[in-house]
């Protein structure tokens, strides 16, 4: 995904930059070393912390870029003016919201307008794909119908099916200019340890690549979407 992520995004410098759900700075971290002016946003002071700790190591200019605030992604509206971001990422957010509909209100209204929104969520259309992958039938079999499911946390989790998020992407004037699949190949045994530096490499490869291919970014376990509010 952050392949994905580094040819989506606006050209640098100074481009500003909301993470919702930072968490402890992955993605914003990435954001800022590419000379974007970062906002993390998450309701958890524990993860802020560790981005504040990892965020420590980083060079002076990085620092100076990134900006982190604890909320909750429901306060958007009260946090943020209308147009105040360039780029809004939201990557393994939306799941855990029965409604999204709001959620996806506030992000349509912060982003300006030739602006980017990044969303990563888990793909409605293949929910049987893991469960199948490991052999629990009765698990696949449920999922075909299915829209929600139970993450390895054990939290139950909402999935979005792709035509019908785009579809509210485009009741919100964001246009989906391109999608990837995530965990194509990898998702049954994405808690298996890491590989040699080698075959990590080649796996990376393999999934970046499937990620961006019919037909198989299309079974993948989390969806990539990309879409742009137009300029008027």
């Amino acid at each position: 995904m952050t392949r994905q992520l580094v040819t989506e995004l606006p050209p640098s410098p100074a481009r500003r930059v909301l993470d919702i759900g930072c968490g402890q700075g992955t993605q914003a971290l990435l954001v800022a070393r590419h000379g974007h002016s970062v906002t993390g946003l998450d309701s958890s002071e524990q993860l802020l912390d560790e981005f504040r700790t990892a965020l420590a190591t980083e060079p002076e200019e990085v620092r100076e870029r990134v900006h982190l605030l604890q909320g909750d992604a429901t306060a958007l509206a009260e946090l943020f003016a209308a147009g105040s971001f360039d780029a809004v990422l939201c990557h393994g957010v939306l799941m855990y919201f029965a409604d999204p509909g709001p959620l996806l209100d506030a992000i349509a209204r912060v982003v300006a307008p030739g602006g980017i929104v990044s969303l990563l969520v888990r793909n409605g259309d293949a929910l049987a794909m893991r469960p199948g992958l490991l052999g629990d039938w009765a698990a696949a079999n449920a999922a075909f119908d299915g829209a929600g499911y139970r993450n390895r946390l054990g939290v139950d989790a909402r999935a979005d099916r792709l035509g019908e998020l785009t579809a509210e992407l485009a009741r919100r004037e964001l246009a989906v200019r391109r999608w990837y699949g995530v965990r194509v190949f990898t998702d049954p045994v994405a808690d298996a340890a890491l590989p040699d530096e080698a075959t990590l490499a080649a796996l990376l490869d393999a999934e970046e690549r499937a990620g961006r291919t019919d037909p198989y970014r299309q079974v993948a376990a989390l969806l990539h979407v990309v879409a742009e509010r137009p300029i008027r």
